[in-house]
């Protein structure tokens, strides 16, 4: 099985967050679609066959395409690979493009799974992050697409916001809760340098929460997210049983997919390729033919690292087993003082060889994953 993940480069206009390759301007369009058609001609190759599993619009705002322009799309798809009658196809939504006619006819495509960019129910925090919805039109999307039949619901919600008020957060869960949603990605808001955030930061504009506010709301999120029956299956993702993301969770399975569009990835086992994340020259680069795309061989030591750090934020772990059969490397031994040391402290468990974090170790788990990557030496 693989997946197939479209990066649709265009949003009507900048969160205040957000670093994903974008642009505001439609002019280049129909080019980059167009583009994106001859690449998947190209790259049909890619994945050798393997039936695909999962396919992902995501952006960018994918929403912004027209229903003719995504079917356009999954027609090509199928037009060159083999898709399974039971794939999972999702589409990134923002609510302001969930008219009801739009809704109505993304109702009648192959689309199955809409991952809608809620963010906040709380209109002062969406107008911070320059969101192009308010907290009502996100509401009545999600009510209307299920009213319409949709019952594979994600919602994307952001805490880590700076407010005074420490019970927005909470709030916002209930009402996400109160939906009856199948799944939520919740993401601690991150301040990246290119971003109005990260300007406004450098010039001292913008006073991001307090670390220990932030775990404080991580730490809310999954209790209350356990208490409403969602699993939490991914340090960022959330589920109510048999609604985990096919798509994502392959990336985390290390599981084979190709990346169409401009900054799209593609990984096949060995290696990853990296399309330039630039519309015009990827436009110019397909129109002669060329695949726009940077190609990274993984050493060992890049795929056991990778493999850890992907596995140890799920819930199902990094089985070092798995890693001793295919690698030959004996991750325990390796680290067998630290992995001691963090389980004495209650960060994580062994359960058979496979190293599982606990809701503490959750709040740590990239610096747990840092140390417990390989050496060059190591891999050796």
């Amino acid at each position: 099985m693989a997946g197939i993940y479209l990066h649709i480069p265009f949003c009507k206009q900048a969160c205040h967050y957000c670093d994903f390759h974008f642009s505001t301007s439609m002019g280049l369009k129909e080019q980059v679609l167009q583009a994106m058609h001859q690449e998947l001609v190209l790259q049909q190759p890619y994945l050798n066959g393997e039936t695909i599993n999962t396919i992902y619009f995501g952006g960018g705002t994918p929403s912004i395409l027209s229903v003719d322009e995504l079917n356009g799309l999954l027609e090509a798809i199928y037009a060159q690979h083999t898709v399974s009658p039971t794939a999972e196809i999702s589409l990134e939504a923002n609510p302001d493009d969930l008219t009801p006619e739009k809704l109505y006819a993304l109702r009648q495509t192959r689309i199955n799974r809409l991952s809608i960019g809620v963010q906040s129910f709380h209109n002062p925090h969406l107008r911070l992050m320059n969101r192009p919805h308010d907290a009502q039109e996100a509401t009545a999307c999600i009510r209307l697409a299920q009213e319409l039949g949709f019952d594979n619901i994600s919602l994307d919600l952001i805490y880590g916001v700076p407010a005074e008020d420490p019970e927005l957060w909470e709030q916002d869960l209930a009402q996400a809760f109160a939906l009856n949603v199948q799944h939520l990605s919740c993401y601690a808001l991150t301040i990246e340098p290119n971003t109005v955030f990260g300007h406004r930061l450098k010039k001292g504009q913008f006073t991001p929460a307090q670390e220990e506010r932030v775990a404080q709301q991580f730490e809310l999120l999954m209790s209350q997210a356990a208490a409403h029956g969602f699993q939490h299956y991914e340090i960022s993702n959330f589920c109510q049983p048999g609604f985990e993301s096919k798509h994502n969770s392959s990336y985390w399975k290390q599981v084979p997919y190709l990346g169409i569009g401009p900054s799209a990835h593609s990984f096949n086992g060995v290696s990853r390729q990296f399309n330039i994340a630039h519309n015009p020259k990827y436009v110019q680069a397909l129109a002669e033919g060329k695949l726009p795309a940077t190609v990274e061989e993984l050493s060992v030591e890049d795929r056991v690292n990778e493999y850890v750090m992907t596995t140890l934020r799920t819930s199902w772990g990094c089985d070092t087993r798995y890693i001793l059969e295919k690698w030959g490397l004996d991750l325990i031994a390796l680290h067998a003082a630290y992995l001691q040391k963090i389980q004495a402290q209650g960060l994580l468990q062994e359960k058979e060889g496979v190293l599982l974090l606990t809701e503490a170790g959750k709040l740590l788990a990239d610096e747990i994953a840092l140390d417990l990557f390989l050496l060059p030496e190591e891999a050796e």
